[in-house]
């Protein structure tokens, strides 16, 4: 439920996409992202793609958690069960704290598109240093489920009873 007494607050937003194979021309995951992002009013301020390194990963995301100027972070890719799927074990570890519902609710609504498969997909999302941080599929069909079931109303400070918008920016 979204209320009008509130004014709608831009989040300012960091998108990761971690991949071996994708370059800045087809991050079709990446640019779901930021265009569902942007139509819902928000603020991409950044933007970068690293290989499936759990090092790489935490050092992109670690310094956007301790930018002011980065409000969430939201990362696409390496969330599966391969070896090289390392994205949750390396943001997991700079969390204050992790919003374990997040992932069961994406699970829930990936079940109704991909079935019992939706097992296989480790999303977790947290909050360090008041910025929400996400890790979503690298499918650009996870981005969409993601954003659409779960961050347009989070990252809406309008969205009641309550949003995850209020932790980032301070309401």
């Amino acid at each position: 439920m979204t209320s009008t007494q509130r004014t709608f607050t831009p989040i300012a937003i960091a998108i990761l996409t971690v991949s071996d194979t994708r370059g800045s021309a087809d991050d079709r995951s990446g640019d779901t992202l930021e265009q569902r992002a942007r139509a819902d009013g928000h603020r991409v301020v950044a933007r970068e793609i690293v290989v499936d390194d759990r090092y790489q990963i935490r050092r992109v995301v670690s310094a956007w958690i301790a930018d002011a100027a980065v409000q969430a972070v939201i990362t696409t890719g390496g969330t599966g069960f391969t070896d090289r799927d390392v994205t949750p074990d390396a943001v997991r570890v700079l969390l204050d704290r992790e919003i374990p519902g997040f992932g069961e609710l994406f699970r829930q609504i990936s079940r109704e598109k991909i079935g019992t498969s939706m097992l296989q997909s480790r999303v977790l999302a947290g909050v360090a240093n008041h910025t929400l941080v996400a890790a979503l599929p690298g499918s650009p069909g996870a981005c969409r489920d993601g954003w659409d079931g779960i961050l347009h109303d989070q990252l809406d400070v309008r969205h009641r009873p309550c949003n995850l918008a209020e932790l980032a920016i301070g309401a």
